[in-house]
């Protein structure tokens, strides 16, 4: 290589990096900028999203086993250059061997051993070497090596795991070859935990290290998605657990705790030997068979041989209930906030909304009786007794009020979930959001419905809900049904008007809004708290590491008691507390909101309570402490989407700022920060283009060249930027006509006269 001779990074892949990995034997093997993540979601009127992770080159081994990264620097720099960055890669991605290159040599570093060292560049190794390296890193013996080699399940056009998919899948393949038999996943909802147990469990099945395999869940819904989703391809060898005949015939087998655990008299999961079943994977195990004493830990008890995998978002840990006890610390984590920032699930933003009575409470006078003539007990009530122990109806048609009147601004067909204190708080909300939106339901009675246990019309409806392509229902009003296991991918509002307590069952509310899903315009969900429950956000529990605490309320035994076989629900919905008697009151006072808040999350994944303007003013001035300041990084850089990239890097969202002004679209990101931060006015890319064209630097172009800059100041009226600085958009109309671009550039002097051209006219664009 000539050391006089500055490439760039993209020449020393192409020249020398490429050339070396084909001369080791690395071809097919290769995937080249291989994106990991899908870059954090921005909230705002656009689809947009932030910056995406990749590596240069991920290096294949065993079709299962990313092996190696390399990273490329241009050859200016060191050939360890970037190596820090590197190694975050691999530790994310779980990768033991990691490269950087120049172009002149590689510098290795090695997960496994520690060190670090510089390999000439054409000495890198072989696939055999790295293979016998990742071998004796791992201690894996021949035994081991053939269950870990087995291929994932593939068709063509099938979905690959994702990078913690992938993680998670073969570190539970090896942890079970080398005989661990109790094991525990934790992975937010909305992240692909049944995908995950599919690839576990077929290719375990496949390589017949296990032959009998039983999937256990707690609601007929999440065997029957199961099944017909993504255990589709076990069709032939699949069968569901029902009634009292079990058949030993087939090879998976898919079934409810209710179904097996039976009652005192009849336990039907007797009818199996005890080794039947040499794996089970238990979803969503932080429910009944968590807890010690349960009759359904009595099931994973008497297969005690067979090997158990938990699968669950939310661990639970309390003086009574533990799953870690049971199953064993994680083998893996994938939080919420993980899942989030990599643009997998879809972020939020909190409105809490305090009313006035809310605040001020209730006090009954002496001996003053409710409107059924129950003397009202004397004491002072607060938000934690509404619809639990008193009854204000004013206040449940507050909610549905503020509600729908954010509905009737945003989106009045956004899927909605209404979290209420029991099954008659759900049938009270009901009717108060019935009548803020009569028009809608003269249209259509389902807009509203409440889905709760004991309402069969209700349930009836919850596969419509669930439809991604069902346009009713919309509104629901539920107590506990809807808090697990319910698929709604269109969800984008989530109304909490429930004391919720417990951890457990607020990270599972949280998860019925999580998935994205684009096709109908779900990139994001809003939550509506109405009870405070959203503090729970700041408890280091929530997104961390589970502890120890207490977190089971009143009367929750874990299990579910409800032996309807159509769609078993969570105890709690299908009967009426059985507590002190509820008072009903009017009061003469109207019940208006006096409190509203809007949170959102910051760069770190925490929920902030903050104006997104005042947010975003602040994170500019922490990056650009004047307007002279902003202005000398934004005029010297070459490409201004650089700037605005890594201003999306911290969570700094330009779109929301836009949406929460009403400033229109034709203004560029260059007049919403001066406006934001140096509260400058802002102009539209229109007028930023008529002010070059009346300029002194336009006029010293020869006519033909004015075509062109007339063509690309029109360009970036319309698309902004990106379209002005990126020369591919000269072999698009209306360029063409022009020449190719070699010839364009060649009428301002060739290349580097024409990207000087751009430098000097973003620059009078974005003249202050």
């Amino acid at each position: 290589m000539n050391e006089k001779t500055v490439i760039s990074e993209e020449d020393v892949k192409r020249l020398y990096i490429t050339p070396a990995l084909h001369k080791s034997g690395w071809e097919k093997d290769i995937k080249m900028e291989y994106y990991y993540t899908d870059g954090r979601v921005l909230t705002g009127k656009k689809k947009k999203r932030g910056t995406r992770n990749f590596v240069d080159y991920l290096l294949f081994l065993k079709t299962n086993f990313p092996i190696a990264i390399v990273e490329a620097k241009k050859n200016s720099l060191d050939e360890g250059e970037g190596m820090q960055q590197a190694i975050k890669y691999g530790v994310a991605l779980d990768i033991p061997f990691i490269y950087t290159s120049n172009g002149e040599s590689f510098v290795e570093h090695d997960m496994f051993t520690g060190e670090e060292k510089t390999i000439s560049i054409d000495k890198f190794p072989t696939k055999e070497e790295l293979w016998r390296r990742y071998l004796k890193g791992k201690r894996i013996d021949e035994n081991i090596e053939k269950i870990i080699t087995e291929p994932y399940f593939y068709k063509k056009g099938d979905k690959t795991p994702r990078y913690y998919q992938r993680i998670a899948i073969n570190r539970t393949i090896e942890r079970i070859a080398r005989g661990q038999n109790r094991l525990l996943l934790v992975m937010a909802t909305g992240t692909g935990k049944t995908y995950t147990a599919f690839q576990i469990i077929y290719r375990l099945w496949k390589q017949g290290v296990k032959k009998k395999i039983l999937y256990l869940a707690d609601r007929n819904i999440l065997i029957d998605q199961t099944m017909i989703q993504d255990f589709k391809p076990f069709d032939k060898v699949m069968t569901k657990i029902q009634g009292k005949k079990l058949d030993s015939s087939y090879e998976i087998y898919l079934g409810l705790y209710q179904q097996l655990a039976g009652d005192e008299n009849q336990e039907p999961f007797r009818e199996f030997q005890p080794n039947f079943f040499d794996l089970i994977v238990v979803d969503e195990c932080h429910r009944g068979s968590a807890k010690e004493d349960s009759r359904w830990r009595k099931i994973l008890e008497y297969f005690k041989d067979a090997t158990q995998i938990g699968l669950t978002a939310t661990p639970k840990e309390t003086k009574d209930v533990s799953n870690i006890t049971y199953f064993g610390e994680p083998i893996y984590t994938y939080s919420l906030a993980q899942g989030i920032e990599d643009g997998f699930l879809a972020p939020y933003r909190v409105f809490r909304i305090n009313f006035n009575l809310d605040i001020e409470g209730y006090r009954p006078k002496q001996n003053e009786v409710d409107l059924k003539g129950n003397l009202i007990e004397a004491r002072e009530y607060t938000s934690r007794d509404f619809d639990k122990n008193l009854v204000i109806d004013k206040r449940t048609k507050a909610v549905a009020k503020r509600v729908s009147e954010f509905l009737k601004k945003t989106d009045r067909f956004a899927k909605t979930i209404v979290f209420c204190e029991d099954v008659e708080h759900a049938e009270r909300m009901r009717r108060a959001f019935i009548n803020e939106n009569k028009d809608l339901v003269k249209e259509d009675h389902r807009y509203v419905m409440r889905i709760t246990g004991d309402d069969k019309e209700g349930k009836a409806q919850l596969d419509n809900f669930i439809d991604v392509n069902s346009k009713y229902p919309v509104i629901v009003t539920t107590s506990k049904l809807l808090t697990t296991g319910v698929d709604c991918k269109t969800c984008k509002l989530i109304v909490l008007d429930s004391n919720i307590q417990s951890m457990t069952e607020f990270k599972q509310i949280i998860g019925r809004g999580t998935r994205l899903y684009p096709d109908k315009d779900k990139m994001f969900f809003t939550i509506f708290d109405f009870r405070g429950a959203t503090t729970l956000f700041r408890d280091p529990s929530f997104d961390g590491e589970p502890d120890v605490i207490i977190d089971i309320p009143d009367g929750d035994n874990g299990e579910n008691t409800d032996n309807d076989n159509v769609n078993p629900i969570p105890n709690g919905d299908n009967e009426e507390s059985k507590k002190k008697t509820k008072f009903y009151i009017e009061v003469n006072d109207s019940v208006e909101v006096v409190l509203e808040t809007e949170a959102h999350l910051d760069m770190s994944g925490k929920l902030v309570v903050e104006r997104v303007v005042d947010y975003t003013r602040q994170n500019i001035l922490g990056e650009f402490a004047t307007l002279d300041s902003f202005l000398n990084v934004w005029n010297s850089a070459y490409q201004k989407k650089k700037i605005l990239a890594e201003l999306e890097k911290k969570n700094i969202n330009l779109e929301a700022v836009r949406e929460h002004l009403n400033i229109r679209d034709d203004v560029d990101e260059f007049d919403l920060i001066c406006h934001v931060a140096f509260n400058l006015k802002p102009l539209t890319r229109s007028e930023r283009a008529r002010k070059v064209k009346m300029s002194k630097l336009y006029d010293k172009y020869s006519e033909e060249c004015k075509k062109v800059l007339e063509a690309l100041l029109d360009k970036y009226s319309e698309n902004g930027i990106s379209d002005l600085e990126d020369v591919e958009v000269l072999r698009n109309d209306p360029f063409r006509k022009y020449g190719n671009p070699m010839t364009i550039a060649n009428m301002f002097g060739g290349k580097e006269g024409y990207m000087n051209m751009i430098h000097e006219i973003t620059n009078e664009i974005y003249g202050i």
